[in-house]
């Protein structure tokens, strides 16, 4: 089955993966070893993979990266990354920017792996405090963005109305075009929400007040304005993320091969036209009030 989704999505046009080392306790990156192994290197897709630091380990960020970076390497059985990333949110509780821009910091680490030639690029996961993604991605040290924005919660790149209940992105898009930072579209499905009615028990919402009854109700008071007209939950809501010209690509979960033919269905239907996108402002607006 692995290596029938490989085929397919390489055949489907989609050339990134992207992993991370506690994506099943590493087993994600093991798998991705052996299956891009099997493949002519010049049909292998770029791979991007994320480390998450341990926030009572801070003295030695540089050290704690490079064993985690080695960890992943070896996983892969590779040599060499495209793109590196943050994992940790930001902010209060989580970790600082501070610990990020600082001498000796986590971008100063991303850097000196980059100029031993174990990582292409560098980039981070924009959740936790808007207020220290935005300096990060005006910092000029990272070259991509892990941005949150879907149909339920548009704040990155939509306006909304003054009383936004849930996370405000806070136009992170906007700051990611102006600052030359690519934006890797995360949470295009809602955890799932959005791709299907149907609990598959791993919805779990990470904004804030975003409880699961939450975000399903949201997810229908969505589909009863837009229906089935451009297309099933799953390809409206990626339509939506391509319809929004400061993303550069969107990053999907699957379970099953059909999920995929779902998906690449959708991207081949275009961009959420925007009357589409007009029906829902109304929604966001009133912070989906009924």
């Amino acid at each position: 089955t692995r290596r029938a989704l490989i085929r397919r999505l390489l055949d489907g046009g989609v050339n990134w993966i992207d992993t991370a080392q506690n994506y099943g306790d590493g087993r994600s990156e093991e798998a991705l070893g052996w299956l891009l192994a099997e493949l002519p290197a010049a049909e292998r897709p770029y791979v991007s993979t994320k480390f998450t630091l341990d926030l009572a380990n801070l003295d030695d960020i540089p050290g704690q990266i490079e064993a985690a970076l080695a960890g992943s390497l070896n996983r892969l059985g590779m040599d060499r990354v495209t793109l590196y990333q943050l994992h940790n949110p930001l902010g209060e509780g989580s970790l600082d920017i501070e610990h990020v821009l600082r001498p000796g910091g986590v971008c100063d680490a991303l850097d000196g792996l980059r100029q031993r030639g174990l990582i292409g690029h560098t980039g981070f996961t924009a959740l936790g405090d808007p207020a220290q993604c935005r300096q990060l991605i005006e910092s000029g040290r990272m070259a991509s963005a892990q941005v949150y924005y879907n149909l339920l919660n548009p704040s990155a790149g939509q306006p909304i109305g003054d009383g936004w209940s849930t996370s405000n992105f806070d136009g992170l898009i906007e700051a990611c075009a102006d600052n030359g930072v690519a934006v890797m579209n995360i949470r295009t499905f809602a955890a799932g929400v959005l791709a299907s009615p149907i609990e598959h028990g791993r919805e779990i919402p990470i904004t804030a007040n975003a409880e699961l009854a939450i975000e399903q109700a949201r997810a229908r008071q969505v589909f009863d304005l837009l229906g089935d007209r451009y297309g099933s939950g799953a390809q409206t809501a990626l339509r939506f993320g391509l319809a929004n010209a400061g993303v550069s690509c969107i990053v999907i979960g699957l379970a099953e091969l059909a999920h995929l033919e779902e998906a690449l269905a959708g991207a081949a239907m275009g961009p959420l036209p925007d009357e589409a996108i007009e029906q829902l402002r109304p929604l966001w607006a009133s912070d989906f009030a009924e």
